[in-house]
């Protein structure tokens, strides 16, 4: 079957496994990555598919829909995989709009190009990529499952909840063919050194203070970017029309166990004596409304789909430690410019 499926986001962290798996998996898919190459978005994490007959790149912002509907047109567009998005917390509480706008209105303007393209539904579909965060914070005890009602506790999160509801809206409203997905939280390769694995990572690596917020106990569930990819092909080939899946790693960890955890891997390929890392944590200031736990109860998606993770935290973390060190001129290639020591700068000011 042939098709032209523009994948959003491609040039991200998870974006970018999407577009390698499918390029390699399926040859008779055009693959078109529409990235707008913000500070987290970078084509030296697609360097090794550029040059493959079947992908093309078009640079655009999803919120400028005159840029949207002349792709669609372009490329004869037949699916999306939607998963470009301001993503991280912290910079959603220092400005909120860019939020808005990316993840709420870009959203919209892609769901209106698909609906404007596709004269009918069959053999379309609007694969929506979200976070388990829409659906707030859990206590000690309980899973998260596609009918947990939504509770957003962040900018972020209030943002990818209202895309959720637009993405649902025009199921219902229009028969536009979605799908859509909720996952928890990921860690791999080419990950922005922003976020908490690969900023420690980076930071135990050059012995620099590694930063937890409050007592460290605020508890995640940790995924395998290449699981999600395998999962997000997955609900894209086979999974139902207007349903969502939650996709999880069955990995709760807290945040101060993992810390410790990657100190103790890092002093290990490291060579340096096992607990030297350690002394470099240090407790800062929580974070304003940090969700307590996420915990994904992926029971729809296996029983369904027959999706399990492929791989254990610990093996999967290795890994990734070791693509980081292995990897330093993309390191320090993609944090050159917008990323400029913004985490000291902010953890300055706790």
């Amino acid at each position: 079957m042939k098709k032209t499926i523009i994948i959003t986001g491609g040039a991200g962290f998870i974006g970018s496994h999407v577009v390698r798996r499918f390029l390699n998996n399926y040859p008779t898919y055009l693959i078109v990555n529409v990235d707008k190459l913000t500070y987290a978005g970078n084509l030296e994490n697609l360097k090794d598919v550029a040059d493959h007959p079947n992908y093309r790149f078009e640079r655009a912002d999803i919120v400028d829909a005159e840029a949207v509907r002349a792709i669609f047109q372009k490329y004869e567009v037949t699916d999306v995989i939607h998963l470009a998005a301001e993503s991280h917390v912290d910079r959603s509480i220092e400005g909120p709009m860019d939020f808005v706008m990316t993840n709420v209105v870009g959203t919209v303007n892609l769901l209106q190009a698909a609906k404007d393209a596709w004269k009918g539904t069959e053999g379309h579909v609007f694969h929506h990529v979200s976070t388990d965060e829409v659906y707030g914070s859990l206590g000690d005890e309980g899973l998260f499952t596609e009918h947990t009602s939504y509770d957003p506790r962040s900018p972020y999160s209030a943002s990818k909840a209202s895309s959720d509801h637009f993405v649902m809206a025009f199921y219902h409203t229009y028969g536009l063919p979605i799908k859509m997905s909720n996952c928890s939280n990921n860690y791999g390769s080419h990950h922005f050194p922003e976020k908490l694995i690969p900023l420690m990572i980076h930071n135990i690596q050059h012995k620099k203070p590694l930063p937890v917020y409050g007592k460290g106990d605020n508890i995640r569930d940790w995924l395998w970017v290449e699981d999600h990819a395998s999962a997000i092909d997955a609900i894209f080939h086979t999974g139902r029309i207007g349903e969502s899946y939650n996709v999880g790693g069955l990995n709760e960890w807290t945040n101060i166990e993992l810390v410790r955890f990657l100190c103790q891997l890092m002093d290990q390929k490291l060579g340096r004596p096992t607990g030297e890392s350690e002394e470099l944590i240090t407790y800062v200031t929580d974070r304003a409304g940090h969700d307590k736990r996420y915990a994904i109860d992926a029971s729809k998606l296996k029983e369904e789909l027959g999706w399990t993770p492929s791989i254990t935290f610990e093996e999967g973390l290795s890994k990734t430690v070791d693509w980081y060190l292995e990897n330093q001129d993309w390191v320090e290639q993609v944090t050159s410019g917008a990323y400029q020591d913004y985490y000291e700068t902010m953890y300055n000011k706790r």
